[in-house]
């Protein structure tokens, strides 16, 4: 009688490790998308026509919590100071974004990282990040 509780045990764990797994790489195949979609290359920020201010890079995940509450955020910077901050979003638990998790060393996400118009770093923050915070950190390089 134990040995068959075992089994079903056994059995149950394999199945849940498999609908796992295949809800994973069906989320992993999604966020892969939106990541294409909204992730831009360093390279092409350093090549616009337009010179920012202030590079506002936010290092995260599209299946993160906290992460996803600073996309709106996200956008109301970019709404409101695009034609001085350029805002850059890379999904780091993606392979096109694992990368700059690197470069930048980050330890937990969402991790912002602000830059100068000369592309260096003048201000970092772990987690979520409010926007009335985020306007006096652009504030320090003349962002209006």
């Amino acid at each position: 009688m134990e040995r068959l509780k075992l089994i079903k045990f056994y059995l149950l764990v394999l199945f849940l490790t498999a609908s796992c797994t295949d809800a994973s790489q069906a989320q992993n195949q999604e966020s892969s998308n939106q990541t294409e979609q909204t992730t831009i290359t360093q390279e092409n920020a350093e090549n616009d026509e337009i010179e920012y201010l202030v590079t506002f890079i936010e290092l995260g995940s599209v299946n993160c919590v906290p992460c996803k509450m600073m996309q709106p955020v996200m956008k109301e910077i970019e709404e409101e100071f695009g034609d001085q901050v350029k805002v850059i979003f890379y999904d780091v638990w993606t392979e096109e974004g694992q990368p700059y998790s690197q470069k930048y060393g980050i330890r937990v996400i969402p991790t912002q990282v602000f830059l100068d118009k000369h592309g260096n770093e003048y201000y970092r923050h772990e987690g979520f990040f409010p926007k009335e915070e985020i306007i006096e950190i652009l504030k320090m390089q003349g962002v209006e």
